[in-house]
Parts: C-alpha cells; sequence; structure tokens
C-alpha cells in the first residue's frame, strides 16, 4: 500500500531560513522568492505566510523579462514568438517564466543561499538560460544577485526584475515617506504599456526630495535614475517619525524602478499595505521597443545585484 502519512506540500516549497545578528529573511524554493525580511523582529518586507502562495507578485523574481509583454508577442532576429497570456485582463504575457518554478539548492549556509533554475526552450521563448540568485545577509543588510547565463547556441532576450513589497510598520503606505531620485517616468495606454516618457517635475510623482506618498496611486515605472557619486541608485522608504528607514540600493544594472501601491490587489486587505519597489533592468514591453533590453550571446552572462538595508 502506498505511504500516506507525510505533512502537505507546502504551496512555495522548502523554506530556506537565513540569518545574521538580529536579521532574518525567508526564500521559498518556488519561483526563488523573498518572503520574509525582519530585522530586530520588526518586518521590513510585506510577505506572505508559508502555508500560502504569494498574490500580487509578492516577493517573486521575474525573469527572463519583468512587467508586460504587450499581447505576448514579439519579434526577435526575425522570428516571430508568441508567449501564453499570464495577464488575461489586459491580454499581455506578464513576469517572466520562473515565478511558479522549483529552483534547485546550489549552495547554503547560516547567512546565505544560492538557488539554480534552467530555462529550456519552450512556445514563446526558444532558448536556454542558466539563472542563478544569491541571498545573503551581513552586517550592511541584505543583497540579492542575479545572474544569467546563456547556454544556448543562439542570442536571446533578457530582461531581470523583482517584486518586494516593503513596510516601514505604517498600516498604509500613505503615511510614509518616500525618497525616489529618478528624473522621468513612462507613460502608458490602458494595457500598461509604455508611450513615452515624462519628466517628473511638477507633477505628483516627483519624490526627489522624501515626501510623504499620502493618497496618490502609484503603478509607474520611474527612468532616469539619478545614481550617488558611486554609480548606486538609493531608494529610501520611511516611517513619518524618521525611524526605521529601508534603504534599496540598486546596482548600475538597474535603470528602472517600478513603484506600485497595490491599489487593484484582488484582496482589499492588501491594498496600500506595503509598497512595491521592484529594481528592473528593462521596463514593460522591452521584448518589442528594445529599451533597456539585454542580448545575452552564446555563453555571455549578465549579473545584478540590489541590496535592502533597514535602520
Amino acid at each position: 500500500m502506498p505511504h500516506t502519512d507525510h505533512a502537505p506540500l507546502l504551496p512555495s516549497g522548502e523554506q530556506h531560513e537565513l540569518r545574521h545578528g538580529d536579521q532574518r529573511a525567508v526564500v521559498t524554493e518556488v519561483g526563488g522568492t523573498l518572503r520574509r525580511y525582519q530585522v530586530a523582529g520588526r518586518d521590513f518586507l510585506d510577505g506572505f505566510p508559508a502555508t500560502e502562495m504569494p498574490t500580487g507578485g509578492r516577493g517573486q523574481v521575474l525573469l527572463p523579462w519583468p512587467n508586460r509583454i504587450a499581447g505576448g508577442s514579439y519579434t526577435f532576429l526575425g522570428q516571430s514568438n508568441q508567449l501564453a497570456l499570464g495577464e488575461p485582463r489586459h491580454g499581455n504575457a506578464s513576469h517572466g517564466l520562473t515565478r511558479w518554478q522549483p529552483w534547485r539548492l546550489l549552495d547554503r549556509a547560516p547567512d546565505r543561499v544560492a538557488l539554480g533554475l534552467t530555462i529550456y526552450p519552450q512556445s514563446g521563448y526558444p532558448f536556454a538560460l542558466a539563472l542563478e540568485l544569491a541571498y545573503a545577509l551581513s552586517d550592511a543588510g541584505l543583497t540579492v544577485r542575479t545572474t544569467a547565463r546563456n547556454v544556448g547556441a543562439t542570442p536571446l532576450p533578457y530582461g531581470a526584475g523583482h517584486h518586494p513589497y516593503f513596510t516601514v510598520g505604517t498600516p498604509t503606505i500613505d503615511d510614509a515617506v518616500l525618497h525616489l531620485p529618478a528624473a522621468s517616468r513612462l507613460t502608458t495606454d490602458e494595457r500598461l504599456i509604455p508611450t513615452g516618457r515624462a519628466a517628473v517635475a511638477d507633477t505628483p510623482f516627483d519624490f526627489r526630495a522624501p515626501r510623504p506618498i499620502g493618497a496618490l496611486v502609484l503603478d509607474a515605472c520611474f527612468a532616469d535614475l539619478l545614481p550617488a557619486a558611486d554609480g548606486a541608485t538609493r531608494i529610501v522608504l520611511a516611517h513619518p517619525a524618521g525611524a526605521p528607514t529601508l534603504t534599496l540600493t540598486l546596482d548600475a544594472a538597474y535603470r528602472f524602478a517600478q513603484v506600485y501601491s497595490g491599489d487593484n490587489l484582488p484582496d482589499p486587505a492588501a491594498r496600500r499595505r506595503g509598497l512595491a519597489i521592484e529594481p528592473m533592468t528593462c521596463p514593460a514591453n522591452a521584448f518589442n521597443s528594445g529599451e533597456g533590453l539585454l542580448v545575452l550571446q552564446p555563453g555571455e552572462s549578465h549579473s545584478a545585484v540590489w541590496r535592502a538595508r533597514a535602520d
């Protein structure tokens, strides 16, 4: 008779817990997802329970493209491709191919974990891509490195993104103070596909100086990021009292940041509870527009790093 005395599988698979000092993070097998980030017992990530699937893209990794591809169709090197429409409401392919895939364990230590996944040629993406995610805790906070390598015989299109929702302890994000050094944002059509670029100056989307988010509805891709002298862009979310703060540092590979206030999430209780700040190497529809698109040659690799530090 089959053995039935076992615990049911968790929806997000194995839970990889990392610890360093008073920091704790949890990364899941399914999706290579960042489920939790805590410092001194305080949650800085609006994550999800281990017993549930992530909703709204919470903590998920967006590979080999972030955001949307219009109609799920694109042409690359003369070949037309059609992806599944993961966003039926707008008729788009959405957030890549890896969100629900089990990532294999490559390396493990108390304060770090590395996970790997290979994308094999398939309908809509006939390319071979080896992916690695490395999460690590240190005195500097949480570091997330994404590495992709073309393991096929032909060039391939590629983009990377992450979808964490951050919180600094306010009941909603309205009172939280955002500092986002970006000179422009992308305008979009009714399907949320970029149509152009607009300066943020003298608009409600100007967070070049820190200010409360207020009631502003955000689902905007910020561009023309303004890096510091070291080449990194720092986005800060702060409690109105001044502390705690969460600083997100993007290396030069991340040229765009999508910011989403969650106003249309299916669960009303989750709306505006955390702010999604999404590092992206390219914006929506890059497979068609070419903006920020990376083309990896056979054997070529690409890495991108973002960090989160709570104070």
